[in-house]
């Protein structure tokens, strides 16, 4: 797969990973050591034991679903997971050994500069960051209603062409981690004013509904325990699904033109 996608060769990509340092993920809540290569391209996550065992079981799907999307030319947003290691290691001087489990994953921000970073889940529970007044910058990454919050006043606005192809990207996508089982994935979008753009992909793709997460919803949705019986945070892969896509849709506004008889001379 890393040769499908990759426009570097194999070699290129062990010289990246003999290098790398901590890296503080701004905003994740998962407690996780996150690490970055010297060269910026790839971010390495520390995997716990049930998220290993999950990616062993979803990873051959996963790398067709990729591979067939890239040769056959159809949108994916989900940002490339690029192999999972173990590395194991003894402290010479205490005779100690340890194992950690890695995840390489694209930099989807790699050769960018961010004006602000948003994760979005499609949910407004919780997602929320509270920022000091014209500090809301890539170094707070920001939530759905912080988004919220700003396109009331500047709405993100897409040509009708990059809305399809997101849209398309979204729903297929969100299709297959459905037919998987996976939940609690994200949108990470970047926006890059240099060049005008926003920068997509969804991240965070290994969680599945085990039966903990159903046990959660149980108790939430019906009031047992004092869920209260709202809307739990943990939902159903497919309810999952749909929230996340008619949220991404409504997010991303298209611009109005005269094709779509939004504009001026319509």
């Amino acid at each position: 797969m890393r040769e499908v996608i990759l426009d570097s060769s194999e070699e290129d990509f062990i010289r990246s990973l003999s290098h790398s340092s901590p890296w503080q993920a701004r905003g994740g809540k998962s407690g996780a050591a996150f690490y970055a290569t010297e060269d910026d391209r790839f971010i390495l996550k520390q995997m716990p034991r049930l998220e290993v065992q999950s990616f062993l079981d979803f990873a051959p799907h996963y790398f067709n679903y990729i591979t067939n999307a890239v040769q056959q030319k159809r949108p994916t947003a989900l940002a490339k997971i690029l192999g999972v290691y173990r590395i194991g290691y003894k402290n010479s001087q205490n005779n100690t050994e340890k194992k950690l489990d890695l995840l390489v994953m694209e930099n989807l921000f790699y050769g960018r500069k961010m004006a602000q970073v948003f994760d979005l889940k499609g949910s407004l529970r919780n997602r929320n960051v509270k920022t000091d007044t014209g500090k809301e910058s890539c170094d707070v990454v920001l939530l759905d209603e912080n988004l919220l919050k700003m396109v009331r006043d500047n709405p993100l606005y897409i040509r009708s062409h990059s809305k399809a192809v997101l849209r398309t990207s979204i729903h297929s996508d969100s299709h297959f981690l459905s037919s998987h089982l996976i939940i609690d994935y994200s949108l990470l979008v970047g926006r890059d004013d240099t060049s005008n753009e926003l920068v997509v992909g969804i991240i965070d793709y290994i969680r599945t509904f085990t039966w903990d997460k159903k046990l959660e919803m149980v108790v939430k949705s019906t009031g047992i325990l004092g869920g209260q019986g709202k809307m739990p945070t943990v939902v159903s892969p497919e309810l999952y699904r749909t929230r996340f896509c008619e949220a991404m849709d409504k997010y991303f506004l298209m611009v109005p033109d005269h094709w779509t008889g939004l504009g001026l001379n319509c």
